[in-house]
């Protein structure tokens, strides 16, 4: 088997492995880490591509407010200062550990999440079928996580662990929202995402991308999940959840705002400051290197690199 395949074949334990090399400083780890997932060569120098650029600004754009942004729980209350509390999914509680949940106080519908990764989730539709056991190993396993070690996003590096219960936002005939994630370059919103069947267990995972003006492109911004054929109405509230956008992405060279859309009102998500790591490949290829033209990155400042 050549060296290649090794990789592909052995790709989740390489990462596992590399996860526990903590003292690699980041610039070499993630020169390591994108040959063996994008399978080039990374150009820190003069960065092209999309996938390119997030690296980049892993590296040096290190504004300190990010570590509240990728927050769970901290940046509700920065959203809200933003946009207005309107858009917020109501918080039923917040722990530091699993064993601090009073369960008897929760609704029978909830769900719970880590303030501090993006595997600690628990969407709890029936809390009398919950399996305690199974989501306390869950959970306990995911707080003694740092995901700043895996990719090396330092936003994360900071994030205190706790766990967060949401009230369980559900809509007229479907069982979990569809979200919507929305890509902004340098201060505007570009495309649209709809993932369908995220969380079904037998439906394939797709993803239809829209640009502002809810018109479908034929291409994938993440490799891993197939182009639906499937296109949704244009929401009746696209302007406004355009305009929330834009505000909440000034001064950002690229982010990605997720929100729901429920009955016509828009809820935040999250925001996730380097979609899929930089890591995913877009289909077609040339796809990095078209969004990698829309980011312009800002002039790196050495005093800031903590690499």
């Amino acid at each position: 088997m050549s060296i290649k395949g090794m990789i592909k074949k052995n790709r989740e334990v390489i990462y596992m492995l590399m996860s526990l090399l903590r003292f690699i400083p980041d610039r070499i780890y993630l020169k390591i880490l994108y040959g063996i997932k994008v399978g080039k060569k990374l150009n820190l120098h003069n960065p092209q591509t999309f996938s390119e650029k997030i690296q980049w600004l892993k590296l040096y754009d290190r504004n300190p407010e990010y570590t509240i942004l990728v927050d769970k729980y901290e940046v509700k209350k920065y959203v809200a200062d933003k946009i207005g509390e309107k858009y917020i999914i109501p918080t039923l509680g917040v722990w530091n550990k699993f064993e601090d949940i009073d369960f008897d106080l929760l609704p029978d519908q909830f769900v719970l999440k880590c303030t501090h990764d993006s595997g600690g989730l628990v969407i709890c539709k029936d809390k009398s079928k919950l399996d305690i056991k199974k989501i306390r190993k869950k959970m306990t396993r995911s707080l003694r996580n740092n995901y700043y070690y895996i990719f090396r996003e330092w936003p994360y590096k900071n994030v205190k662990p706790k766990i967060i219960a949401e009230k369980y936002m559900a809509e007229r005939g479907k069982i979990v929202p569809e979200d919507y994630k929305v890509y902004c370059m340098n201060g505007m919103p570009r495309y649209i995402v709809v993932f369908h069947n995220r969380f079904s267990k037998n439906g394939q995972l797709s993803e239809t991308v829209y640009d502002t003006n809810w018109i479908p492109q034929n291409f994938s911004l993440n490799g891993h999940f197939s182009i639906s054929n499937i296109v949704q109405p244009r929401p009746e509230c696209l302007d406004e959840l355009l305009n929330i956008c834009t505000i909440l992405c000034q001064g950002i060279s690229q982010v990605r705002i997720d929100f729901y859309i429920i009955e016509n009102n828009i809820f935040f998500g999250e925001i996730t400051l380097y979609a899929a790591s930089g890591l995913q490949k877009m289909i077609p290829a040339d796809m990095d290197r078209i969004i990698g033209e829309m980011v312009q990155i800002p002039i790196k400042d050495s005093k800031k690199t903590l690499v």
